[in-house]
């Protein structure tokens, strides 16, 4: 069709690789531009999303598409093959229902309520699970894409922070959910190294910490 599909992303960015995989899943060519977002964003990136001047951005044959549940939307419909969103209107309803909801409550809580609201949102999300072998069914689908985060990010914050929430035995569908998830091949191959993430944030971590030291 001799479309040109450009990914502008971070490696440890659960955002960016909720589209990659979405690429993959689809087996749709594209190519990947990694971003400093922290110390140096490209002007490209600047022009692709003036409105957040973040990633992820997908830019199909020269228009960008921000905003990742955005882009995995858009995606579902641009390339029918191996469809990620039900076809079933009140499915799809409920897809995009979970997919917020997951999203929405990925906002950084005050501290003292973090570790509870955590709890409470994968108890939810646990029951959500209940007699479903992934969020979409019998395949992996729009809502395991955005949830990627917890199966593989979750851990390595976890450790980074010293917290223990996911667990087998506090949310055993949900812990068996993310090793399945992750075992499936086009997830398995677009996942970052657990030892990246750990490391960097670690290192976010740290430089938190020392700037609040500096402040007190």
């Amino acid at each position: 069709m001799g479309e040109e599909l450009k990914l502008f992303g971070v490696w440890g960015s659960p955002f960016s690789r909720r589209i990659e995989i979405a690429l993959k899943i689809k087996g749709v060519e594209y190519e990947y531009l990694e971003e400093d977002i922290f110390h140096n964003k490209s002007a490209l990136l600047l022009k692709y999303n003036p409105v957040h001047k973040k990633i992820p951005v997908l830019v199909h044959n020269g228009k960008p598409i921000a905003e990742s549940q955005v882009i995995l939307e858009y995606i579902d419909e641009t390339w029918n093959d191996n469809p990620i969103l039900p076809r079933d209107p009140y499915k799809r309803a409920m897809a995009r229902f979970w997919a917020k909801f997951i999203d929405e409550k990925m906002v950084t809580s005050p501290k003292e309520k973090a570790h509870e609201e955590a709890c409470e949102l994968l108890s939810t999300l646990e029951g959500e699970l209940k007699g479903k072998k992934f969020f979409g069914g019998e395949t992996v689908g729009f809502v395991d894409i955005v949830a990627s985060f917890i199966s593989h990010w979750v851990g390595p914050v976890q450790e980074a922070v010293g917290v223990d929430v996911l667990t087998e035995d506090k949310f055993p569908m949900l812990y068996k959910w993310a090793e399945e998830f992750k075992k499936c091949p086009v997830i398995k191959e677009n996942l970052p190294p657990r030892d990246k993430i750990l490391a960097f944030f670690k290192a976010r971590l740290e430089m938190l910490t020392s700037s609040y030291k500096n402040r007190v």
